[in-house]
């Protein structure tokens, strides 16, 4: 075999690693997650049935709770749904246009130092009922500098005033995001908190409808009585902002 042949020989077997090396790094990046920006939905997500509640622009599918397109402490800042603390002459809860039975509901929140606020869900809208914590369970959002923040019934990703941490969770400070989740199938509801299962009840039981009965809530008759309704956010005098809320509907 002669020089020129060797030579032809070397640079085939250069060209064919080459080749190999650019396929196996075009695969590998075709497998990479899909890099998706807060408050979007991926395609896999798409594909499984999750929408927005919250396109990190406007206000659309939201509403105050009897009052439609007031104004309100709520809007959106930097792509987030955020209760401007300093409005404090417009308090009002934030609610869903559309009611929920069963779902996956997951969403994203910080707030602000002694912040303490809450997600209400199964909420009933009507004129004679005054706030949407008359109806509705409320997912406890709380700061870790809130002087309440050791009773139990009342820490984030409790079910406020009845049930504490099923499983120790903890909040994190005021810079950074908390990741919470409410799973709601036939009344069967689970909270929660970065990953952590905080909550287990079930509305249609009569253990839930004895716990309410000797609460303060027994003065409210149709607090937790409903498994649908609205989902809605507390105004509560101190900052709180939400983003990436998504909902899957089961």
């Amino acid at each position: 075999m002669n020089r020129f042949t060797l030579n032809t020989l070397y640079l085939s077997l250069i060209s064919l690693l080459i080749v190999s090396c650019q396929s196996k790094n075009k695969e590998e990046n075709s497998s990479e997650p899909e890099a998706i920006q807060d408050n979007q939905l991926s395609d896999s997500e798409k594909g499984e049935g999750w929408k927005l509640l919250f396109d990190g622009t406007t206000l659309e599918g939201w509403h105050v709770y009897n009052q439609g397109e007031a104004p309100s402490a709520w809007e959106v800042f930097n792509g987030e749904l955020r209760c401007n603390p300093e409005r404090t002459s417009d308090p009002a809860d934030l609610l869903t246009d559309n009611q929920y039975e069963n779902f996956d509901f997951r969403f994203e929140w910080k707030i602000e130092e002694e912040g303490n606020s809450g997600v209400f869900i199964n909420v009933i809208e009507k004129p004679e009922i005054m706030f949407a914590w008359n109806t509705g369970p409320e997912y406890q959002l709380l700061s870790n500098s809130h002087f309440e923040v050791d009773v139990p019934v009342k820490k984030s990703g409790c079910l406020y005033g009845f049930y504490g941490q099923k499983n120790p969770a903890e909040t994190k400070s005021s810079e950074e995001w908390n990741q919470s989740r409410i799973l709601q199938v036939d009344g069967k509801t689970q909270f929660y908190l970065n990953g952590v299962l905080t909550v287990e009840v079930d509305f249609n039981s009569q253990a839930w409808s004895d716990t309410v009965a000797n609460s303060n809530f027994s003065k409210y008759p149709d607090f937790g009585k409903s498994t649908k309704g609205h989902i809605a956010l507390q105004d509560w005098a101190k900052g709180i902002s939400f983003k990436n809320l998504k909902i899957k509907e089961l």
